[in-house]
């Protein structure tokens, strides 16, 4: 059993939010691992399978709410352009692993009023796109 696994991203100022949401329905614990590939290289940024890297540990800061892990890094520059990876794992259970990726990169990000939004193929993600399109229509119709 694989948790059902889909992932987001949001870029605003100097900061990256990477949104893990996923689907257990198992009573197990989930185990999950934030990470970063460049130039073909793993950077594990938080979690609690691998070891997070020390460069990271200061800007990186986790909120965990039912079936939702959002990992924040502070300070994002060019030099954090690459790969993320959230993965997850049901505990105990080591070929239980769901993945997904998204590829960073900064001047690629597609803009929309000083947000970026890049994100892989996730039916929650368009009810986030679709109310945020109907908070602008809002703000427009109030002006």
């Amino acid at each position: 059993m694989h948790p059902a696994i889909g992932i987001a991203l949001l870029l605003t100022d100097q900061s990256l939010r990477l949104d893990c949401r996923y689907e257990n329905t198992t009573t197990l614990p989930i185990q999950y691992e934030f990470s970063l590939t460049r130039e073909t290289k793993k950077h594990v940024l938080y979690g609690t399978v691998g070891v997070p890297e020390h460069t990271y540990r200061s800007r990186t800061n986790l909120t965990s709410k039912y079936n939702l892990k959002v990992l924040y890094l502070s300070a994002f520059t060019t030099k954090d352009e690459g790969t993320y990876t959230c993965e997850l794992r049901l505990s105990g259970q080591p070929s239980s692993v769901s993945s997904q990726n998204v590829s960073v990169l900064r001047d690629k990000l597609v803009k929309c009023e000083g947000i970026s939004l890049l994100a892989q193929n996730t039916s929650w993600l368009l009810l986030l796109l679709l109310s945020l399109s109907l908070l602008q229509a809002t703000d427009f119709i109030s002006l």
